[in-house]
């Protein structure tokens, strides 16, 4: 199984959410979004402990199951895609979370998330917990 964390999942692995580490576990291959590396690094900065939670992430981005996701030409197309279906639906979600869709379904990943709305996203394979 091929996953993709978004930010809420990431922050709920590091805090020790059962459900999540049991799917991080069992997966064979993580893929982590730049975007979702930014999320996180700038809600580090707005935090006490910007160093220990940076080593933290880079730790978990060494392990040779885990691939850093850079956006490409290709990314931004299935953005723009998912962006402009969303528009024509009425259904808007965080740009971000666009972002991190297209990541996802570029990698050919399900998406772990805590956040609903990634349901209004037309072929992305997810899974919501909590």
């Amino acid at each position: 199984m091929k996953i993709l964390l978004d930010t809420t999942a990431y922050s709920e692995l590091k805090r020790g959410h059962a459900a999540v580490a049991d799917i991080v576990r069992r997966s064979g291959r993580i893929l982590f979004s730049a975007i979702v590396a930014g999320e996180l690094l700038h809600g580090f900065r707005s935090g006490t402990r910007y160093e220990q939670n940076r080593r933290d992430l880079e730790i978990f981005l060494e392990r040779r199951h885990v691939s850093l996701l850079p956006v490409t030409l290709t990314t931004a197309e299935r953005f723009g895609r998912i962006a402009a279906s969303l528009r024509r639906r009425g259904t808007p979600i965080p740009t971000n979370d666009i972002w991190i869709a297209a990541h996802a379904l570029e990698g050919g990943a399900e998406l772990l998330t805590f956040d609903r709305h990634f349901e209004q996203v037309e072929g992305l394979v997810w899974t919501r917990l909590g």
